[in-house]
């Protein structure tokens, strides 16, 4: 069977996917830190369990987002490699 004959896929390249994951990663990691660091900042006293509290909520906040639009990109890139392909033939 040639390869050309095969259905078009829409699924983005290993190395982005990976790329994305990664991404997601780090924007979570960063959301994290200026969340914690924003409280630890304004607040005097003991408030660790806060600060660790909107730390996590800040981690979640910015990976969700970091991950909504790695989601977009990847799709598109996904779509716009196999028009690319169907274009081709």
């Amino acid at each position: 069977m040639d390869p050309s004959d095969s259905p078009a896929s829409a699924l983005p390249p290993l190395g982005a996917r990976i790329l994305a994951f990664v991404a997601v990663l780090v924007g979570g990691l960063c959301g994290g830190l200026i969340g914690f660091g924003v409280v630890d900042l304004s607040c005097n006293g003991g408030c660790s369990a806060t600060a660790a509290g909107v730390g996590l909520a800040g981690a979640l906040l910015g990976a969700v987002g970091v991950a909504v639009v790695a989601v977009l990109t990847l799709r598109a890139m996904g779509e716009w490699r196999a028009g690319g392909r169907r274009r081709d033939r």
